[in-house]
């Protein structure tokens, strides 16, 4: 299996700006064959706590349409970054896109206190099965917490997808614990981090391969969108940048 994860320079609060970049690196992702693709967290919208009154959506959500049909059409799994709406409030979410499936949702389940005051938690870990792998993501703090990885490891997942939006702060405590969680798990670590402004810090990319003993095996730069391929079978990794 070829997953990917994406690098990607949001457009503050403009949805379908950010559809129409995803679309663009999905494609370039098909070209080189990939079976799944993940982006960052809050990719749609950017990273904008104070904007998510207005920009939360829900899973149905007809501007997203096009993503299925691309999974139908291409035969890959897609996962976007989305703030969602539920009775209880706004939650930071994953809509995950497979082919003839129905969408499914993942929503964080652990905040940052910074975070409590826009977003609540949510309250299911979500498995992805591709091609017989199993895929538990996770999204920015929560990745961070050894409670997080231990649980995915104890539903068997194979590979950690970090979907995140991350300072340079972020990025270096990342850079020490996805190799660990890596190699005490002996799972696949992929981190999709954004670039460019967000909230009221930078998002400096630097996303991210590790592999199973813990070894960094690609990484992107700090500045640039891009995609990393990954191939599970062979340990072969590509980076592109746009």
């Amino acid at each position: 299996m070829k997953i990917c994860v994406a690098q990607t320079k949001p457009v503050k609060g403009d949805i379908s700006v950010n559809i129409k970049n995803h679309k663009t690196l999905i494609d370039f992702a098909i070209s080189h064959k990939a079976d799944a693709i993940f982006f960052p967290e809050l990719s749609i919208t950017s990273y904008e706590p104070e904007l998510v009154q207005n920009l939360g959506t829900n899973l149905d959500d007809k501007r997203f349409d096009n993503f299925q049909e691309i999974s139908n059409a291409n035969n890959i799994t897609i996962g976007i970054g989305v703030p969602t709406k539920s009775n209880e409030g706004i939650l930071i979410s994953m809509i995950v896109f497979q082919p003839n499936k129905s969408r499914q949702i993942y929503s964080k389940q652990q905040l940052h206190s910074d975070e409590l005051p826009y977003f609540v938690c949510g309250n299911n870990q979500l498995i992805i099965t591709v091609d017989g792998i199993r895929i538990a993501p996770a999204i920015c703090y929560e990745s961070l917490q050894s409670s997080h990885s231990e649980e995915v490891n104890r539903l068997g997942a194979d590979i950690y997808i970090a979907s995140v939006a991350k300072s340079q702060n972020g990025v270096n405590k990342a850079a020490i614990h996805y190799p660990e969680v890596a190699k005490k798990y002996n799972m696949t670590v992929l981190m999709s981090n954004s670039v460019g402004p967000c909230d009221d810090f930078e998002c400096v990319g630097n996303s991210a391969i590790w592999n199973t003993k813990g070894e960094l095996l690609a990484q992107l730069n700090e500045t640039q969108e891009g995609i990393l391929v990954f191939d599970t079978e062979t340990e072969n990794t590509n980076k592109f940048y746009f």
